[in-house]
């Protein structure tokens, strides 16, 4: 061994103290240890309430200008989707159609595919009783914002799907919230539809464009720390079957003939938007939370073809979605009072596609009335037809000022 190396053990190799007593020392380790476990425990006290504990998550001031607002990272289980069974009222919220009414699969069970669709429609719970969380919070704040986010969807020529995958992803993540401030909604919103267009959009707009359409409301870094949460809140579940995703089903299943072009679109393009068109207005409402999406899905086609085309594609049968039907009488009575929507041309979209791009129109307008119609309805001068018919609507000189 050289000199250099036995130099260099001798340096290492712990030295015998002369000045220290063996009580000393023993004073001097318990010490170390005291502070060892302090050390410890404070670390163990900090990620606890990181993760599992209500915190608030921004800095006193934002670089988008949004008022601080308390997050729950993580859902605590005093407010989770489980305590919302005393108000969750489905319709039919375990029924499970048996034979499946898709026809036969060359890549699947039938069957398989069916009830694997069926099942997420308990496992993604939403629920419209979700505003007796947040206090400053009232139902037209949602309309509003969702409303906004429509818009942005036609002006990046995003699908149908992502907006209804933002809107599911914003629904169920105020579950799993308490006392969100109104200010705080836009980037709730903004930021669903951030993560809906990721898993969507073959090309999705950049993260700047996201934070460039709240007008300086929203950083980017405001919308990935929100990113962040949300999909905590969620247990990273966003692969729900929309109600977008259930039109395209009961259509294909309807206009089908042959079986192995079931994944080729087979349905007129006309006919889905005008459907589409009319669960978008819906989609604002929040009473329309307290329906099935597939149920939804299936009311709207009721509105524009007949039962049995409704039984043939879904399955469902009349007193299945009855009530929904009843409920979307307004609705649809606003839609086909209006000019007919038609087709628009984008540019780097196909055709065949065009119709699967999300389109905005006066939706607030038309919301406002569906709820003059709904008064019409309470009032009992309006009856829908027991058959589930339209109702039709009062007459443009019956309207108050404003309304024509």
């Amino acid at each position: 061994m050289s000199r250099r190396s036995s130099r260099l053990q001798a340096k290492q190799q712990p030295q015998p103290s002369h000045t220290d007593s063996p009580q000393e020392a023993q004073i001097i380790q318990a010490k170390k240890r005291k502070t060892a476990q302090d050390v410890r425990k404070r670390k163990e006290e900090v990620t606890k309430r990181h993760q599992y504990e209500i915190r608030n998550c921004w800095p006193p001031v934002l670089s988008g200008g949004i008022s601080p607002c308390i997050i729950i990272e993580t859902p605590h289980k005093e407010i989770g989707t489980s305590d919302f069974s005393r108000f969750t009222n489905y319709r039919f919220k375990n029924l499970f159609i048996n034979p499946s009414p898709l026809p036969e699969l060359s890549w699947g069970c039938s069957n398989d595919v069916w009830l694997n669709m069926l099942k997420k429609e308990t496992r993604y719970v939403h629920d419209k009783h979700f505003e007796v969380l947040h206090s400053d919070l009232e139902p037209q704040m949602r309309s509003i914002l969702l409303d906004w986010l429509l818009e942005v969807c036609e002006v990046y020529t995003l699908h149908r799907e992502t907006f209804y995958l933002a809107q599911d992803f914003f629904d169920r993540f105020m579950l799993t919230q308490k006392d969100i401030n109104k200010n705080m909604l836009q980037l709730i919103g903004i930021t669903s539809l951030f993560i809906a267009s990721k898993l969507e959009e073959i090309y999705a707009p950049k993260l700047q464009e996201f934070a460039y359409v709240t007008d300086g409301a929203c950083s980017e870094e405001d919308i990935l720390r929100m990113e962040l949460i949300i999909l905590k809140a969620l247990k990273w579940e966003l692969c729900p079957v929309t109600v977008i995703s259930w039109l395209n089903l009961f259509l294909q299943v309807d206009a089908l003939k042959d079986a192995p072009k079931v994944l080729l679109p087979q349905y007129s393009q006309e006919k889905f938007i005008q459907i589409a068109q009319l669960l978008d207005l819906c989609i604002l409402a929040i009473d329309s939370l307290e329906f099935q999406y597939r149920i939804l899905a299936a009311a709207a086609l009721c509105h524009f073809t007949s039962i049995e085309v409704v039984k043939k594609a879904s399955g469902l049968e009349w007193d299945n979605i009855s009530e929904c039907v009843d409920w979307m009488v307004p609705f649809a009575s606003v839609v086909k009072s209006t000019s007919p929507v038609k087709l628009k041309i984008f540019k780097k979209i196909s055709m065949e596609d065009r119709h699967n791009i999300q389109t905005h129109t006066n939706y607030l307008a038309m919301l406002d009335e569906v709820n003059y119609v709904n008064s019409f309805r309470k009032g009992g001068q309006l009856s829908p037809v027991c058959s589930g018919g339209i109702m039709t609507p009062p007459k443009s000189t019956e309207k108050p000022p404003g309304k024509h």
